[in-house]
């Protein structure tokens, strides 16, 4: 049987070891924002199905170690923290280098100019060339790149 005060207490360091807000733990496993706080507060006891999802939403989180306490937190195999993205959340990937992107710039206008000469497409979009690309990240940041 799963003790709720101590099981509370593993969920609070999952929350601040990933740095999320109980609002936004209960998104990133996608269950309602009440069930966080009836778990928290002692109300409710988790289920398999929450359980679950957390195991799933977080990888460095073993399932003894969240259900009774036994084993580490995180897994000594995976030390910095991962959660997965939201559904409707893309990946996180490191940012591209100025080389990568004037490459796929480059690669692209070849690609459109040779597109241009086998589908005879107007010949004012041949004559387009890019001139800059602006690349917004989610976390407010961005980048430019010019050619």
């Amino acid at each position: 049987m799963v003790n709720s005060v101590e099981f509370a207490k593993r969920l609070g360091k999952i929350m601040d070891y990933y740095d999320l807000s109980a609002a936004s733990f209960a998104d990133r496993i996608q269950v309602g924002r009440s069930s966080i706080s009836h778990i928290l507060s002692g109300r409710n006891k988790p289920s398999l199905d929450f359980v679950m999802k957390i195991i799933q939403s977080f990888p460095e989180v073993e399932l003894y170690w969240l259900l009774n306490g036994d084993g580490k937190f995180p897994r000594e195999n995976n030390p910095t923290p991962s959660p997965l993205p939201l559904e409707n959340e893309p990946l996180k990937t490191e940012k591209p280098t100025k080389e990568i992107v004037k490459n796929e710039v480059e690669k692209s206008s070849f690609e459109l100019e040779n597109l241009t000469e086998t589908t005879n497409l107007p010949s004012t979009s041949s004559q387009k060339k890019i001139h800059k690309i602006v690349i917004f990240y989610k976390d407010g940041s961005f980048e430019s790149f010019q050619n």
